[in-house]
């Protein structure tokens, strides 16, 4: 695993192909903000993981009830269908999706899937929460999200990014990072 931040060093290995990217993470962390930003910088395709969401885990979460792994499986396996169908058409793009245990990213994981886990602390993210409207998840689930959060390994591929700096400065960090420029149009 090669961790990055805003304000890190070192690189990595340029990938050889344009990669999947999974923008992982608690509720708050900026996911979706950043997930729009690098796919509309590099023209890759974008899903937003919480879209894949079936109704009943939805309506769980807009409840105050944190979802069960047996509730997050079907998730999982539509956000790996999606990841599936670009990778046999050798098609770049970013999905968000928390991620949060090494588990659900094994689920994930293939050839060229790189994880790419904001993370900030929790008082940074509690903050987002309180000024956010329109979305399902409420503010309340943010402690099981913490509770459920299972750090990248060293086995892992992916970077770790400060989610508290600005996503036009995270999203630097990841192309320098991971060696993406070359694949700029």
């Amino acid at each position: 695993m090669t961790t990055a931040s805003p304000t890190g060093s070192g690189a990595t290995a340029p990938a050889a192909e344009p990669p999947i990217l999974v923008v992982m993470g608690v509720s708050g962390s900026g996911k979706s903000t950043f997930a729009e930003l690098i796919a509309g910088r590099f023209g890759w395709d974008l899903q937003e993981g919480d879209r894949l969401h079936p109704e009943a885990n939805v309506a769980k979460m807009a409840s105050g009830q944190p979802l069960t792994d047996d509730d997050r499986w079907p998730w999982l396996d539509r956000i790996a269908a999606w990841i599936d169908e670009h990778r046999a058409a050798g098609t770049p793009g970013v999905v968000t999706c928390s991620a949060l245990k090494r588990v659900y990213r094994d689920r994930l994981a293939r050839p060229n899937v790189v994880f790419v886990h904001l993370s900030s602390s929790r008082d940074v993210i509690a903050g987002r929460l309180e000024h956010r409207s329109g979305h399902f998840m409420p503010a309340s689930l943010l402690g099981s999200q913490f509770e459920t959060l299972e750090p990248l390994q060293p086995d892992e591929s992916g970077v770790v990014v400060d989610a508290s700096a600005t996503p036009d400065h995270e999203v630097d960090a990841v192309v320098e990072r991971l060696g993406l420029a070359r694949f700029l149009a």
